[in-house]
């Protein structure tokens, strides 16, 4: 019994760790049945979400966007930031084709839009490596898939778009010929720079056709693949080059090993790469010039941006919406507006008198910049990124860059803040003399007191605010940005859309109060679009639109996928932006002192002139009832240019108020007279210009004027400037005695003429003796009375 119980026991030792094997097993497989359900439930959900195959969008290459003006008419043709030109199967070398089915997919022609071979050889390598620590993984997209994610798909790594992908590469595969995807995909592949498929990228790297390229050419274009951006830049800057040969170099390699060259050609094509007759004739103008250049590319800029925003998706995929999609995008812009802004500013010479010259760049110097826009619904009218012949995608001076303003900041950061602020009106007095050292101590300069100077450098005395704007006295502006605070300052400065930095401007009178702004890019300073917008809060009610470049961009079929919004803060109250607006007359008036005069087209005319530190930039920003705009003048690369005699004669802001009124007499010439609607809560009161108090009837009646302010900051004292003398009336009782005097007198001399009269015969003897003695007489007589 003992022996049949020890058998018993064994044998159920003995079948314990099958039994567990068997449960483990069991349980893995139904782990990986689950898995796999899951999985093969998660993929058809991916491949459900995926975009359906449109073989149009990837065979009609030449169906890019459009752009219309604001009349419905068309403008341009979109060719985005990125350059391409299609290029046909026929005409493409066989050594190019070779190259990149070498490196990119060797199994090209016999797959069926997926290498499964390769992608699990792929998986296991990029497996091992995680398990090694290496971050170093590959990749496995067939050229079908790449085309299929470069024109239909984002290039995000993640599982949804590697399956839907390989979803949609199968099903390309059934629809068109390899000849067909290969020519597709060569003439969408992203080849660093601006440069989008073989034909760019030919003329980009090399100056040449496609058709001309040799082997050693067609290796490098081939194995730009790899990292585009990097090899772009090693060639660009001569830096790194062995990156870009050693991957040319491996391209030749798998095209011998698949036996698309021989031995002797493979040879002779490392020859030429290590005697250096891989020459580069880098073409940086690769793009086609649109048009429309400044206008259009901007258009393009905000639309990508907004794309992104609304749909959530790349700049890639954004892009591929713009060139592949189709797009109707109706703009903003006036052509007749752009057109004649545009042909003003290409003849500055003659609009100026001055004689312009090219860089080294073969750039017009001075450039100049700028915007016209209907400050009422944010619609931009005309936008000049700069003058005279340049190529595509050059830097658009109204949008791109950032600059110090001068003086133009001084109505949006020190005057207009003092109204609203109730902190001044525009009849205060200020006195234009240099800044107290009790101000100046506050904001050190260099370890002394701020102490800015006027410019010209004299010096008036007491004024009205409203005259300081419009002399544009430096110190008054100190003082009064000394009452408003840097802070408000700095805040009112940035609702109206300038760029203020923390760091330095925000702590700067000089930037804040004479617009010194360090112009840190993008971080500091305006430009010409931001500058329009500004000034278009002075008449429309306190409110800062937001510039519009696009109503509405429409799809192939019709559908409205995006709409221009408008857009608006409140930067003044309606009361101050319209005192501001009345008092930006003064400017282009045509008083002594006045600085924008050559701005004043019209009566409507309204603006501000501003010279940067050592008139690096000159502008011009005003408005009238109906457009704000904005003119910048200056030099590419920031420096000085009124040296003696650089470009004919010296050039000063009133010379961009004299572009500005330019452009705007055009904009104006069939728009009737008007005015800014007056809001209430501004009254007129009379003030005496000396003191900006209440005029008494002792005012000399010339400073006697009209003046506006906001209901409740009237001033309420007599004007105590103007005095009554307090010897006026000791004068008035001098005068009575005086006329006390000559009434005696005149009785005396009736006396005395009846004496005269009585001796007429004895005076007739000797008149001359006679009448000398009376003269003496009266001397006598007059000297005791008076």
């Amino acid at each position: 019994m003992k022996n049949n119980k020890t058998k018993a026991g064994k044998k159920k030792k003995s079948n314990r760790p099958k039994k567990v094997l068997k449960i483990t097993v069991l349980t893995m497989f139904l782990i990986f049945l689950f898995s796999s359900v899951a999985a093969l439930g998660i993929g058809l959900a991916m491949i459900k979400t995926a975009p359906p195959l449109d073989i149009n969008k990837i065979q009609s290459l030449n169906e890019l966007s459009v752009i219309y003006d604001d009349k419905g008419k068309l403008m341009d043709t979109v060719i985005s930031d990125t350059t391409r030109t299609i290029v046909p199967y026929k005409d493409v070398p066989k050594d190019l084709v070779d190259a990149f089915i070498s490196i990119e997919d060797e199994r090209f022609i016999s797959h069926k839009g997926v290498d499964f071979k390769r992608l699990v050889g792929v998986t296991i390598k990029n497996v091992l490596n995680k398990l090694s620590g290496s971050s170093k993984l590959q990749g496995a997209s067939t050229i079908t898939q790449q085309l299929v994610r470069n024109t239909m798909l984002s290039n995000e790594v993640k599982i949804k778009r590697k399956v839907q992908e390989i979803y949609l590469a199968l099903q390309l595969e059934k629809e068109l010929s390899k000849e067909q995807i290969i020519e597709a995909y060569m003439n969408t592949i992203p080849l660093g720079g601006p440069a989008h498929g073989v034909g760019a990228g030919a003329r980009q790297y090399f100056n040449k056709d496609v058709k001309d390229l040799n082997l050693i050419e067609s290796a490098f274009i081939a194995g730009l693949t790899q990292s585009p951006s990097t090899f772009y830049f090693a060639v660009v800057s001569g830096e790194n080059t062995s990156s870009y040969m050693n991957r040319t170099k491996s391209v030749l390699m798998k095209m011998k090993e698949l036996g698309h060259i021989n031995e002797t050609e493979y040879k002779q094509a490392l020859d030429d790469l290590n005697n250096n007759k891989l020459v580069f004739n880098i073409n940086t103008a690769v793009g086609t010039k649109i048009k429309y250049e400044w206008f259009s590319r901007q258009v393009i800029k905000k639309v990508t941006n907004d794309l992104m925003a609304e749909y959530k998706i790349s700049k890639e995929e954004a892009d591929k919406m713009l060139m592949y999609g189709g797009l109707e995008i109706y703009s903003t812009m006036d052509r007749s507006l752009q057109d004649s802004t545009q042909n003003t500013f290409d003849n500055l010479d003659s609009v100026l008198g001055i004689k312009s010259k090219n860089d080294n760049n073969k750039i017009l110097q001075p450039q100049a910049s700028a915007t016209i826009m209907d400050y009422h619904s944010g619609e931009v009218k005309a936008l000049i990124g700069g003058r005279g012949p340049q190529p595509p995608l050059s830097f658009n001076r109204a949008t791109d860059f950032y600059r110090p303003v001068g003086s133009s900041i001084k109505p949006l950061t020190v005057h207009g803040p003092a109204i609203d602020m109730k902190i001044a009106t525009a009849a205060s007095i200020y006195e234009d003399a240099p800044v107290p050292y009790e101000i100046g101590k506050l904001y050190p300069t260099n370890g002394q007191p701020y102490s800015p100077v006027n410019s010209p450098n004299v010096y008036e005395g007491n004024m009205t605010l409203r005259e300081s704007l419009q002399k544009s006295k430096n110190v008054i502006s100190v003082r009064i940005e000394h009452e408003v605070g840097l802070k408000n300052a700095a805040d009112y400065g940035r609702k109206f859309g300038l760029k203020i930095d923390k760091s330095t401007d925000e702590t700067s009178i000089s930037a804040l109060s004479l617009g010194q702004l360090s112009g840190k890019a993008g971080v500091s300073g305006s430009n010409t679009l931001d500058m329009s917008a500004a000034f278009g809060v002075f008449g429309n009610n306190g409110m800062r639109v937001e510039p519009l470049l696009y109503r509405k961009v429409v799809d192939r079929n019709g559908k409205v996928i995006l709409e221009g919004k408008y857009s608006a803060s409140k930067v003044l109250s309606p009361q101050a932006a319209y005192i501001m607006y009345d008092l930006l007359k003064g400017p282009v008036s045509y008083l002594p002192g006045s600085t924008g005069t050559a701005a004043n087209f019209s009566p409507m005319a309204r603006g501000k002139t501003g010279t940067a530190s050592s008139s690096k930039d000159l502008w011009f920003t005003g408005l009238t009832p109906y457009y704000s705009g904005a003119v910048w003048i200056g030099k590419d690369d920031n420096s000085d240019f009124n040296a003696y005699g650089e470009f004919g004669r010296y050039i000063g802001s009133n010379d961009a108020a004299r572009l500005w009124g330019t452009i705007m007499k055009e904009a104006h010439k069939n728009l009737p007279y008007k005015e800014v609607p007056r809001p209430s809560g501004v009254v007129d009161a009379s003030i005496c210009s000396v003191s900006g108090k209440i005029p008494t009837n002792l005012c000399p009646k010339d400073t006697i004027r009209n003046e506006l302010f906001i209901e409740g900051t009237v001033p309420t004292q007599l004007c105590d400037f103007h005095k009554e003398d307090p010897n006026k009336d000791k004068d008035k009782d001098k005068d009575k005695d005086k006329d006390k005097d000559k009434n005696k007198n005149k009785d005396k001399d009736k006396d005395k003429d009846k004496d005269e009269d009585k001796n007429e015969d004895n005076s007739s003897e000797n008149p001359e003796e006679n009448n000398s003695g009376d003269e003496e007489i009266d001397n006598i007589l007059d000297n005791i009375l008076h």
